[in-house]
């Protein structure tokens, strides 16, 4: 291993990038660490090969074909992101010699060993195969050996069951002398392909010695398609099994079930890679990865190995395991693949809202006129520019004053959880109260269960701002300014669109979801809406408010606020109605205040401070109060009354009536302010001092 030079970057996805393995003409082979301390081989196609289709093709097929492959034979895929600039796959690193490197090392692998190597290839090829897939590039520094036996790497130019292997410039993208027949001479590649090719590995494997030989590659290939294989040495039990593997007609070639039936599983065939020297060489191995783990991670003895001397072990050690990647959900722990995929979507139902107590004057919870006691709090819990108070039934979710987010026990306010290295000015969401979503420095969308904060899927979506979610995906602007939609069910990208409109700098969104739209509003005012099963375009508005907007989506509605209140068909963004402030020429784009809605009605404040609420048929006003405030802020529902907020704290007007109820002093009130209500809970964030409030009941 090489350490990193100019132009290497430093991390990829969640991966900080210690060293390179080794590089090609497409691309770096990196060793990489998250942070839980996994080593993974990372697969970087170099940047200015990104814009080839071709290539491109060929590293996306990559990953999609290793991830489609379910076998105990191949590398486990850990990540991959396709998209962008910067493509790159990540596997885990296996920490052993190759098959050639063994043989070079320590000569041919005896029979027993050849024998258990046959039967594990062969019965990887079959879930290769099974999968609808061939791998068309097996050869031994593809066959990396590790104490539980032999596993296949690199799909590189794995294919679906069907096509040809010349490429468009005529190039062959095989090894000469383990690409079969049909392979050297372009014609359709099935599943007998790899069967000769693993013929030809395990002739290399028994005597060191390749089954086809030439001065020149082009000699190679001709004795691959007209001359016989070199089978001298082979004991005459392998000899009877190997021959037909290399047989230049494909329908003659036993399949890979043949294969592992007849060379069959010897008793004790484990001991082949527990025990002798390559044995102990794949534990030499092993242990430079756990130090190295070790070393990273900062755990162990003080005056352990140092880093750099690992990396100089590695130099001499590791294999770059790379079966490639699909899609961009990152599955921690040290599970099966298919186990890891279940638990990231293993999602647990919402938790029960404990609502708290409505209080009432009559029952003498608290006398008219006069402020009851907080539920709890202040607590010095947020950052003070924390941007929104999240309520998911049981808990509280912001951003902490430490960083990152917090949830805390909306009953007590006690700590449930906490994600330190969420960046928390992105924005968070809630996935149907089960799970909330928020991105880190990196770009990574991160789930956490709501209740638990339990991590379960990831994605690599490159966010920089938390737009809005359904119950399919989750929708974010990316850091170079393009909508992108996020799978819920597997966290592959769906889409991901460039923006016609300017986001501001830093970038500056908000947006809602209903009935198959997204709208998207930027920091000038400007709101648009998208398909959200394709990202494009349908409709968009402009000089509704000269700064941002916050949409409220109710059915089938989407209301905006800004120099006028008003009501628009989600679908396509035909106006119902629109409402003009009394004081429009005084307050001009900021003539109405966030829009809330509630049973019919969206309450909005006014640029003069008054709240008013609108009928949401015609927009006609059904409510309102004498109580002016100050602030032209966002208001919340909860119980029986409309809570405003300004610089003198908290004030609850009934909705019957209009009448202040009354009033809460908050200390550094004119401090930036975050609120919400849930569950009979108005909870505030007033300079970093977090509240939760009682409300009043009928």
């Amino acid at each position: 291993m090489n350490p990193l030079g100019t132009g290497d970057p430093l991390r990829l996805g969640p991966y900080r990038l210690l060293g390179v393995l080794g590089e090609g003409g497409m691309g770096k082979v990196y060793v990489g660490q998250d942070s839980a301390g996994t080593v993974a081989a990372v697969k970087v196609l170099r940047p200015e090969l990104a814009d080839d289709t071709n290539l491109a093709q060929r590293f996306v097929r990559e990953a999609q074909a290793a991830q489609a492959v379910h076998s105990k034979g191949v590398a486990a895929v850990l990540g991959a992101h396709t998209e962008g600039g910067r493509p790159w796959i990540a596997s885990e690193y296996l920490a052993g010699p190759t098959l050639d490197q063994a043989v070079d090392a320590y000569g041919p692998l005896d029979e027993e060993a050849v024998r258990a190597l046959a039967a594990s290839i062969a019965h990887t090829l079959a879930d290769v195969h099974a999968a609808g897939f061939v791998h068309r590039d097996l050869k031994p520094p593809n066959i990396v050996l590790t104490s539980s036996g032999p596993r296949v790497i690199d799909f590189g130019i794995a294919r679906p069951e069907h096509g040809l292997t010349l490429t468009t410039t005529g190039q062959i993208p095989v090894t000469p002398g383990y690409g079969a027949p049909e392979q050297v001479l372009g014609r359709r590649v099935a599943p007998p392909a790899d069967v000769f090719s693993l013929g030809a590995v395990l002739v290399y494997a028994a005597t060191g010695r390749r089954a086809y030989n030439g001065t020149h590659v082009a000699a190679v290939q001709y004795e691959v398609v007209h001359g016989e294989p070199q089978l001298d040495g082979l004991s005459p039990q392998l000899l009877a099994l190997i021959a037909p593997c290399l047989a230049k007609d494909p329908a003659v070639r036993p399949s890979p079930a043949q294969v592992a039936a007849g060379f069959g599983v010897p008793r004790g065939a484990g001991r082949a890679w527990r025990h002798g020297p390559v044995a102990a060489e794949i534990k030499r191995r092993e242990s430079r990865v756990k130090e190295l783990t070790t070393v990273v991670t900062g755990e162990g003895p003080k005056g352990g190995v140092s880093r750099r001397r690992l990396l100089s072990g590695f130099a001499a050690g590791g294999t770059a395991v790379l079966a490639g990647g699909g899609g961009t959900a990152w599955w921690l722990g040290r599970q099966s693949e298919k186990e890891k995929e279940a638990s990231a979507f293993d999602i647990p139902p919402a938790v029960r809202k404990p609502d708290a107590r409505v209080l009432t004057a009559d029952s003498g919870d608290y006398i008219v006129g006069e402020s009851p006691k907080a539920l709890w709090g202040p607590l010095p819990l947020a950052s003070p520019a924390s941007p929104r108070i999240l309520p998911v039934r049981d808990v509280a979710v912001f951003a902490a004053v430490s960083g990152g987010l917090t949830a805390r026990n909306v009953v007590d306010g006690r700590k449930r959880w906490s994600a330190p290295d969420i960046r928390m000015s992105c924005g968070y969401l809630s996935l149907s109260d089960r799970l909330v979503a928020a991105a880190d420095w990196d770009g990574i969308l991160r789930t956490f269960v709501a209740s638990t904060g339990e991590p379960k899927w990831t994605a690599d979506a490159d966010a920089e701002v938390m737009l809005a979610a359904d119950e399919d995906a989750v929708y974010v602007v990316t850091k170079d300014r393009r909508l992108r939609s996020v799978s819920r069910s597997d966290a592959r990208i769906r889409w991901t669109v460039r923006i016609s409109t300017g986001l501001g700098t830093p970038i500056q969104a908000r947006g809602a979801t209903a009935r198959g739209r997204l709208i998207v509003t930027a920091s000038n005012g400007h709101v648009f809406a998208v398909a959200t099963d394709d990202g494009r375009q349908v409709w968009d508005l402009k000089g509704q408010s000269e700064n941002m907007i916050t949409p409220v989506v109710d059915g089938d509605t989407v209301y905006l606020h800004g120099r006028d209140l008003s009501a628009l068909r989600i679908s396509d963004g035909e106006k119902r109605w629109s409402a003009k402030s009394d004081d429009e020429a005084d307050y001009g784009a900021e003539a109405w205040g966030p829009a809330t809605v509630h049973d019919g009605v969206v309450y909005a404040t006014a640029g003069d401070g008054v709240p008013a609420g609108l009928n949401t048929s015609d927009g006609s006003k059904v409510w309102s109060t004498t109580n002016v405030g100050d602030t032209n802020g966002p208001l919340v529902l909860q119980g029986s009354g409309v809570w405003m907020f300004s610089t003198r704290g908290a004030r609850a007007v009934r909705l019957a009536g209009g009448e202040e109820e009354w009033e809460y002093d908050l200390p550094d009130a004119t401090s930036q302010k975050a609120f919400a209500g849930d569950g009979n809970r108005v909870f505030a964030n007033v300079g970093g001092w977090v509240y939760a409030l009682p409300v009043f009941g009928p």
